[in-house]
């Protein structure tokens, strides 16, 4: 008897696609160092803007400059902070009210710190001096800026038409307490003079036959 092989026409089923086998992960040492660099670094910068915080403390400086011998107000006044420093000694800011009302004891630039020695009580004029004030044109006064604090002389000058005097003329010593520009371009100075000698300079200074020379200015 024969065999018959029996050839099947029914196709196999066609197999499914094969998974794939997960991603290997790479792993890149430099980013964790990184990493731990940023935090390390962000622990130290918050470290630091706290410790320059309370670091410092509010105290007094000048809004404007303040000439010696003038009377300091609350707008001559401002605080601010400033990282502690043992070379300098500001005044606190607390202590505005204290230094309102007293005088500079010399020139105080804007933004200068308020130091104890800024400010006095000494009175303007002091004790056997007085205060004149000298109008002077352009022409009677000296070339450079006047400051509070500088010597002058206030000379006797002949009026229109008179002869320039032959010999030495007649004048007055006197410290610059302070000047300041009139609106029709005159300088007026206020000079301090011992007491017995304010009348005579006054009388003079009214005459508007005067002239002003600086002899020394303050540093």
């Amino acid at each position: 008897m024969t065999s018959t092989t029996v050839r099947s026409d029914r196709a196999t089923p066609s197999e499914g696609p094969k998974a794939l086998p997960p991603p290997k992960l790479r792993r890149r040492p430099w980013l964790s160092v990184a990493a731990a660099a940023a935090i390390a670094l962000g622990a130290f910068g918050g470290t630091w803007v706290w410790a320059a915080t309370t670091d410092t403390v509010e105290v007094l400086a000048a809004r404007t400059t303040i000439p010696r011998g003038a009377l300091i107000t609350h707008d001559d006044l401002e605080r601010v902070r400033i990282t502690t420093d043992p070379a300098l000694a500001p005044l606190p800011a607390n202590a505005l009210d204290d230094v309102v009302g007293k005088r500079a004891a010399y020139d105080i630039l804007s933004g200068g710190l308020i130091t104890a020695e800024a400010a006095t009580d000494d009175p303007v004029p002091g004790e056997g001096k007085s205060v004149v004030g000298v109008a002077l044109t352009p022409a009677q006064e000296p070339g450079v800026a006047l400051r509070s604090g500088d010597l002058v002389r206030v000379v006797v000058a002949p009026a229109v038409g008179e002869e320039v005097p032959s010999g030495t003329p007649q004048f007055s010593e006197a410290e610059v307490v302070e000047s300041h520009r009139g609106e029709d371009g005159t300088l007026v100075v206020s000079v301090m003079v011992p007491h017995a000698e304010a009348t005579l300079l006054a009388a003079r200074a009214a005459s508007g036959n005067v002239a002003l020379v600086l002899d020394s200015g303050v540093e």
